[in-house]
């Protein structure tokens, strides 16, 4: 796997205060797993880093929301370490048709993913569906957003569509990165309850199979997915709030 590289802002005399591994999503510059390393590290931010999207530890998070910055999703990283707690190879099996995910345009994948995140969803995002579908799921399913998606994740398919699906990629080492599980959806019918657990353990066992030392993910504070993720052996590994710096 690749590791994540890091870099280090300074402050005016030079001392580093801020450690952070950095990219671009959504057109945003990105501070992400952002740790301090003195005092000085939000004066910093708000001088160097107008803009930027940073996720750090609670506290850091505080100093900045009082420094003016816009609290953004508060998140909760698991990882599943499947060296040591390889999932069952039995859990490949769904019984039910999965395809890889870019075996599906990305506007049939919308549906059922669109739908699994309504309103008052801790995840909801309100955008529009034209946003929604062309700035977030399109680039994603396409490898544009994170780089390419693993073969273990899949779409789930019933009644002739897509109705549930996990997409997993990364990279770096884990639990903080490695393949990252980046999302897990179906359709809220209740015809379709459970079918997110069941790709959720057919990508355990396929990552297990494949040899992949973990799968993490993220979940969002009150999401009560966290449930299902902890039963299925994910472990919480540290909790982040993101924020955005005003610009």
């Amino acid at each position: 796997m690749e590791t994540l590289s890091r870099r280090t802002a300074t402050d005016q005399a030079g001392r580093p205060v801020l450690s952070y591994v950095e990219s671009t999503r959504a057109g945003r510059p990105w501070a992400d797993l952002a740790r301090e390393l003195a005092p000085g590290a939000v004066e910093v931010i708000l001088r160097e880093m107008p803009g930027w999207v940073i996720s750090c530890d609670e506290d850091l998070a505080r100093r900045l929301v009082a420094a003016g910055a816009r609290p953004r999703r508060h998140a909760h990283v698991h990882s599943r370490d499947l060296r040591v707690d390889p999932a069952p190879a039995e859990w490949a099996e769904t019984g039910y048709g999965v395809v890889s995910c870019d075996a599906v345009p990305a506007a049939e994948v919308f549906p059922a993913w669109r739908a699994a995140y309504p309103a008052g969803h801790p995840d909801h995002n309100p955008i529009t569906d034209a946003e929604a579908l062309e700035g977030e799921l399109a680039p994603l399913l396409a490898g544009e957003s994170y780089g390419p998606l693993l073969p273990c994740g899949g779409l789930l398919l019933r009644d002739d569509r897509v109705v549930a699906g996990v997409l997993v990629g990364g990279h770096g080492d884990p639990p903080l990165a490695g393949p990252w599980i980046y999302e897990v959806f179906r359709d809220p019918n209740p015809r379709y309850a459970g079918l997110g657990a069941v790709m959720l353990r057919r990508a355990l066992a396929l990552a297990t199979l494949h040899g992949l030392p973990a799968l993490g993910l993220a979940v969002t504070e009150g999401n009560p997915a966290r449930r299902l993720y902890e039963r299925l052996g994910f472990r919480h590994v540290l909790s982040s709030v993101t924020v955005v710096v005003p610009g």
